[in-house]
């Protein structure tokens, strides 16, 4: 194993949209590929065909796109290990099938689903749970059970059948894996899991080892609930005769709600206002639309440096990483056992950091189409100059509109609170004076029109806490908002005066 290549593989189902957790299971395969000098490979496992939702397979593509995860092989990209679209590789399967009945290590069954029915409730009647496993298969509708010729008079006859993995009699499956350490099972608690349909399609079990296998696959990171399967798998190898390539194993921790216990959910998400996919989705069959990461104002990079740090740490007191300084950093020997819970205000915290980071240009870019969407018109450099006055106060950069619209637009309102504690008798004489002071004031940046306003106010002997929050609560509308001074030198003089005149006439206490 030392010498083989790290290939890695990130094999989604495109049953709906991606969870979070599905791009935590990517991220970390990335991750560990790129740490190892190795390749990345998307695969879709779409074996399910009841299960298949149209758009999905081009979502997953879409969301690891954003994420900045890169995959060296798939569906778009191709390689030499293709396709990677599983109902492409059908005519593979069967094969593996007929080497595994051939060697004994798996059979024929052509139970229906009413005789499996029955036999449930047979088994439910006496306080048991039925299992098809070696206490139980032979007296089931299968090539154990029956003569080879009856057997082959059923297939001859076109009966539907499945071929299940016969599971070897009180065994103990040992694997070590990457983050649990070893792991043991014995065979007699798992049942004859099936392998192929007699509709040429494998199931899970059987496509995912024979196509790891062929993909040359070292290291399988796969999400904790895949961690029953693994004796299955192990065994598969095995009886197909390839235990000495098999890759390693390593299982993921689940993600967590953020509060109370079990599995993150988008239930959750939708409870406490927070989503659970990376990018918008709206369901082809009932039109439901589920909020995404995205479209939620999340940068790519802060959702990313979330996810890492969900059951992963690299040892330091470091928070914020870039993809490169992850990649540089990550290692499975610090990726934990137990659950990681996810906390909603932290990815918040994420964002906020890495808006800080961003360029005032670049967040410019941005709220120009937030100004757009409402029918506002401005330029770059006004939006840069807003930017960077509020981006320090915010989250996202919706919020530098919502915290900041009065930049753009004169306030048709004006906040109540702030009114009957700002706009006290006499305020609008003194705003009055004001406005005739500022009309003869010629030098309109913020620090020289700081430098005599000042001085006015106190030769008046007004308060200033009184003059400061009745000024701002004319240009504003609230009591709110970075220095006024700025504000006023990015209005203009005659729209701080336009303002004033404005609220001396429209605001009734």
């Amino acid at each position: 194993m030392s010498n083989q290549k790290v290939r890695v593989r990130f094999a989604p189902s495109p049953t709906g949209p991606l969870h979070m957790g599905g791009v935590r299971t990517a991220l970390f395969n990335y991750l560990f590929a790129k740490r190892n000098g190795g390749d990345f490979l998307l695969r879709i496992e779409d074996t399910d065909q009841t299960r298949y939702v149209p758009g999905a397979e081009d979502y997953i593509m879409k969301s690891l796109e954003w994420c900045g995860i890169v995959v060296d092989e798939g569906i778009r990209e191709g390689g030499d290990c293709g396709p990677y679209r599983q109902s492409e590789r059908k005519a593979l399967y069967r094969k593996y099938a007929d080497e595994l009945i051939a060697s004994g290590n798996a059979y024929y069954a052509f139970d229906t689903a009413e005789e499996l029915d029955a036999k449930r409730a047979a088994f439910e009647a006496k306080k048991e749970t039925f299992t098809y496993n070696s206490q139980t298969r032979g007296e089931m509708n299968n090539s154990i059970s029956l003569s080879a010729e009856e057997v082959e008079g059923k297939i001859a006859a076109g009966e539907q059948y499945v071929v299940r993995f016969k599971m070897p009699d009180n065994h103990e499956v040992k694997e070590e894996d990457m983050i649990r350490g070893w792991v043991s099972f014995n065979t007699d608690q798992l049942d004859d899991k099936v392998l192929f349909k007699s509709d040429g399609m494998p199931t899970y079990h059987l496509a995912n080892v024979v196509d790891d296998h062929l993909m040359g696959i070292s290291h399988v990171i796969r999400g904790e609930e895949w961690l029953p399967s693994m004796p299955l798998h192990v065994l598969l190898y095995q009886s197909l005769g390839w235990g000495e390539t098999m890759p390693r194993f390593a299982h993921l921790p689940l993600i967590l709600k953020p509060v109370g216990k079990g599995k993150l959910s988008k239930r959750d998400g939708d409870k406490m206002g927070f989503p659970v996919f990376p990018l918008e989705w709206t369901d082809p069959k009932s039109g439901e639309l589920s909020s995404g990461y995205r479209e939620d104002g999340y940068f790519a990079e802060a959702f990313v440096n979330m996810l890492a740090f969900l059951g992963w740490n690299p040892g330091t007191e470091q928070e914020l990483f870039s993809m490169d300084e992850l990649i540089e950093s990550f290692s499975l020997d610090r990726v934990g056992k137990s659950g990681s819970k996810f906390d909603p205000d932290k990815t918040k915290w994420y964002n906020h950091q890495y808006l800080m980071t961003k360029d005032d240009a670049e967040l410019a870019v941005l709220l120009l189409d937030i100004l757009k969407e409402k029918g506002i018109e401005s330029t770059p450099e006004k939006a840069a100059i807003v930017c960077g006055m509020l981006k320090e106060r915010v989250d996202f950069v919706s919020e530098i509109y919502e915290q900041g619209a009065f930049f753009f637009q004169a306030p048709e309102s004006y906040d109540a609170k702030a009114v009957k504690k700002r706009w006290k008798e006499g305020v609008p004489e003194i705003m009055s004076e004001i406005l005739e002071f500022l009309k003869g004031v010629d030098n309109w940046e913020a620090a020289p029109l700081k430098e005599v306003f000042s001085p006015f106010v106190t030769e008046k002997g007004w308060g200033f806490g009184v003059v400061m929050n009745a000024f701002r609560l004319s240009l504003v509308g609230a009591a709110a908002g970075p220095d006024l001074f700025d504000i006023c030198a990015f209005l203009g003089k005659e729209e701080v005066l336009l303002r004033i005149e404005n609220a001396i006439n429209n605001i009734k206490r």
